[in-house]
């Protein structure tokens, strides 16, 4: 049985927080792992997901099949802590912990696992436009006579006045 594994070191949240996302990948198959993550609103999932998809590179790299990946094992231990102190009444000072996480993840290759129901497919990279092209835009723009003179769409906030509504001086 193959495995994969990689680990995140240092990371600036407690482990107590971090657990409660892991727990939900843990025996999972790399997929549905995936989308869990992208769709989960912690704010530990980005870091799982980068790491999860750090795993599957290293799994690659072992020419181990994709489909048939799945999260054996997720491990949320206490990394170092930085130890600070906040100044109270009377003198006092009261102790503040900022933990930090360490996580050790493991990928195996599976005979048994199901076909997965659904394929993950990234969203394509947005291109830029070249640099000079969009300061030449802006340099047309201004020659012609600035924005304000630009043709208005249908239903833009200009046509429907939105503007004069909001800057609108009130006098009494």
């Amino acid at each position: 049985m193959k495995n994969a594994s990689a680990q995140l070191r240092y990371l600036h949240m407690t482990p107590r927080k971090v657990r409660a996302v892991a727990g939900l990948i843990r025996g999972r198959m790399v997929n549905d792992a995936e989308a869990e993550l992208l769709l989960h609103r912690r704010r530990a999932a980005v870091p799982l997901l980068k790491l999860l998809r750090s795993a599957v590179a290293n799994a690659k790299q072992k020419k181990m099949d994709n489909t048939r990946l799945i999260v054996k094992e997720i491990r949320v231990d206490q990394g170092p802590m930085l130890k600070r102190h906040l100044p109270r009444a009377r003198g006092m000072a009261s102790p503040i912990q900022k933990k930090m996480s360490n996580i050790m993840m493991v990928l195996v290759e599976d005979e048994r696992a199901k076909t997965p129901k659904f394929t993950f497919i990234p969203a394509p990279k947005k291109k830029k436009a070249p640099v000079a092209s969009r300061t030449k835009k802006t340099q047309d723009k201004q020659k012609e006579g600035g924005i304000d003179e630009m043709p208005m769409q249908k239903g833009s906030r200009r046509q429907n006045g939105f503007w004069k509504k909001m800057f609108q001086r009130k006098s009494v």
